[in-house]
């Protein structure tokens, strides 16, 4: 600390802890109300799910497929 000065590694020391401190204290406030947790989580959903799709189609249905693809393609 001799290179930095006294008062700038008093000012460093500083920084750290609100650094360290801010966060800390918010989450512990956050977390120990439950009204505000709830509160803000209820603000976004975190999954939503799509709609559901058509399902797919089954194997003697895509056989049928493959069979009518063939057909078209030996016609032309």
């Amino acid at each position: 600390m001799s290179s930095i000065g006294p008062a700038k590694g008093i000012l460093e020391i500083a920084k750290f802890a609100v650094y360290v401190t801010v966060p800390a204290a918010l989450t512990y406030a956050f977390v120990t109300d439950s009204g505000t947790l709830h509160k803000l989580m209820g603000f976004r959903p975190y999954v939503v799910y799509p709609p559901e799709g058509p399902p797919p189609p089954s194997p003697e249905e895509l056989r049928e497929m493959a069979r009518e693809m063939a057909r078209k393609s030996k016609s032309i």
